[in-house]
């Protein structure tokens, strides 16, 4: 088996990753987290999902490509100028919220209904407010985090923080938890409680 032969990239990826490039955009989600997550999501028929961390759009891509119609997706950053990139390409899909707030700021104000699935791929989440965002999560539903494993942009001391995320995720009785040194390291938990 051949990982890497990835065959169904969203139609829309290849401009976003143009995009990209063409404004220096340095921290875009790779191609496999991509196919995880449409993967997962198309295993919720109906769903109700939150991206933390929209970023241009590339990983929003994967996750609307695996959405059936009624399902419906927000995704939330505090980068203005991705936010208006990102609207772009999905301003026009009524199942799409995109929200250009400061993530803490969002996960402390939303009152709305629980997800199936949450990506956590911001500050926001991931290393802060991580209860409330664990919260958010319906029973059976999944929360992905990616970049696990040491990645080039990390600050120093980056470390630290991410075996005391991975220790914390690993001590909750209420999630299941797996962990892959795949892509840029991963992980999935789902709510079992």
């Amino acid at each position: 088996m051949n990982d890497s032969n990835i065959q169904d990239i969203p139609i829309i990826h290849h401009k976003i990753a143009q995009k990209s490039k063409e404004i220096g955009f340095t921290m875009p989600s790779d191609l496999f987290i991509g196919t995880l997550l449409k993967t997962l999501i198309s295993s919720k028929p109906k769903g109700h999902f939150l991206e933390l961390g929209t970023g241009i759009g590339l990983s929003l891509s994967w996750m609307i490509d695996g959405m059936d119609s009624e399902s419906s997706l927000i995704t939330v950053d505090n980068d203005p100028e991705l936010i208006t990139i990102a609207n772009q390409y999905f301003g026009n899909d009524n199942r799409v919220k995109i929200s250009c707030e400061d993530g803490s700021d969002w996960i402390q104000n939303y009152k709305d209904s629980k997800f199936d699935l949450i990506f956590a791929d911001a500050w926001p989440g991931k290393y802060s407010e991580l209860d409330e965002v664990l919260d958010l999560i319906k029973l059976g539903g999944f929360y992905v985090i990616d970049d696990m494993t040491a990645q080039p942009n990390w600050p120093e001391g980056h470390d630290k923080n991410v075996e005391k995320l991975v220790s914390y995720l690993e001590e909750r009785q209420d999630f299941n938890i797996t962990k892959m040194n795949w892509s840029t390291g991963v992980i999935i938990a789902v709510r079992i409680k």
